[in-house]
């Protein structure tokens, strides 16, 4: 029997075993993600329909911050929350009539506001800076007195100071062109088409009170970019790990053994 050769291949049993075990953990990971996944993915638009309402703004009369036409993203918001610098929407008939309008306060209750000093809007005395305005415009077309804002209303102006009926077109009106904060339903946050990104702070607002933080606009793009990332991920285990063990079987060898 000394001349007999045979030939030996690895054990089956432990590697078939092991790579089961492997393969089943991995398949549940797999699962795992992609139900987690799912779950930002979808969580991230529910939580932004609830908090956020989409408008397309129809005037130029806040470009260039606002193009018209542009698709906008702003956050629901009580009246009581609004705030120098804020972008919002609101509806008041004495302005339009069943329409929204989207302006930017610049005074609340309580302030006074003029044009110009220095070629600045001027909220209490302070000269505001407002990089917001198109290049080289003014902050107003015409001087306008003092207006003492009423408690609870608003004075708005447009960012496109030359074309915008916004508080200076109402100064007779007898709220003296202030709008009531009640009227606001939200605040503009981003223009999502063709997309911009989030609006810049207000800062030059800040020497007079605090300015409106951000909402979750940005908590919520990283839930949904995340949870396409597992799902994704977790949907390509299979298919990749399938691919992979193909590839093993197709180049393992029998080992040879010695003569006996």
């Amino acid at each position: 029997m000394g001349g007999e050769s045979m030939t030996r291949t690895a054990p089956q049993g432990g590697g078939t075993g092991t790579a089961q075990a492997g393969g089943r953990l991995g398949q549940r990971l797999s699962g795992l993600a992609v139900a987690l996944g799912l779950v930002l993915f979808l969580g991230g638009f529910a939580w932004a329909a609830l908090v956020y309402r989409p408008y397309t703004v129809p005037t130029s009369s806040m470009t260039p911050t606002i193009d018209a036409g542009d698709r906008v993203l702003a956050q629901r918001v009580d009246g009581d929350e609004v705030r120098r610098g804020d972008v919002v929407v609101f509806e008041d008939k004495s302005w339009v009539s069943n329409a929204k309008v989207v302006k930017r306060v610049v005074a609340v209750g309580g302030d006074t506001v003029s044009c110009c000093t220095n070629g600045k809007l001027t909220v209490n005395g302070k000269q505001i800076d407002e990089p917001y305005l198109p290049e080289g415009s003014l902050a107003e077309i015409k001087n306008f007195a003092t207006v003492t804002v009423p408690e609870g209303r608003l004075f708005l102006l447009g960012d496109e100071r030359q074309g915008s009926l916004d508080s200076t077109a109402h100064l007779t009106d007898a709220a003296k062109g202030t709008v009531s904060r009640e009227a606001v339903s939200a605040r503009v946050e981003a223009v999502v088409w063709p997309w911009k990104g989030v609006l810049k702070s207000p800062t030059g607002f800040e020497t007079l009170g605090p300015v409106s933080e951000p909402g979750p606009l940005r908590t919520i793009e990283l839930l949904v970019a995340a949870g396409a990332v597992l799902v994704l991920g977790g949907g390509a285990y299979g298919p990749i790990a399938g691919r992979v063990n193909r590839s093993r079987a197709r180049t393992a060898r029998p080992e040879a053994a010695g003569a006996r």
